[in-house]
């Protein structure tokens, strides 16, 4: 069951739908504990070009034969260094090891959450990262996640989520 919410078609919209997947892994509880650890006090990002916000970045990205990570507590040290990266506040992190060989790992942020998927049998790497507010550095995390895996060749999607106006 976890594997196919995290694998579903339909694309995840917000960082609610990763909160939903870990109280499915470990309860309620942690759920309340998030609740607690912080606030929503997060301000849209304004356009100085042409005062338009929005709530955030989404960074897509895709990683080709690269850096095989297989270590659950080695993926946890990488989402752990790419939020602080962001300059995001984590929440929580779960890790998911997929038999024969796979792995996720997610780390939800106050500002939203990064995602990493792997199939190693292909060499692939998908890679989500999305933070709202005007202090997060989404791509300060996808340089360092450059290095950590040293891909030989990367796609990036860039979108601003939530525009206004």
């Amino acid at each position: 069951m976890f594997h196919s919410l995290f694998f579903s078609t339909k694309p995840v919209e917000t960082a609610l739908h990763y909160l939903r997947i870990i109280r499915v892994v470990r309860g309620k509880a942690i759920e309340r504990k998030m609740i607690e650890k912080t606030k929503r006090s997060i301000q849209w990002v304004t356009n100085a070009k042409d005062k338009a916000k929005y709530a955030g970045i989404h960074l897509i990205a895709e990683f080709w034969h690269g850096k095989i990570v297989d270590g659950e507590k080695e993926l946890k040290q990488i989402l752990t260094e790419a939020a602080k990266r962001a300059n995001s506040t984590p929440l929580g992190i779960e890790i998911y090891k997929f038999s024969p060989q796979g792995i996720t790992g997610v780390v939800l942020l106050a500002e939203s959450h990064i995602a990493l998927h792997s199939w190693p049998e292909y060499g692939y790497l998908a890679i989500d990262i999305f933070t709202c507010g005007n202090k997060s550095l989404p791509e300060k995390a996808l340089e360092y996640l450059k290095e950590e895996f040293n891909p030989k060749k990367v796609e990036v999607k860039r979108i601003k989520r939530g525009t206004l106006g």
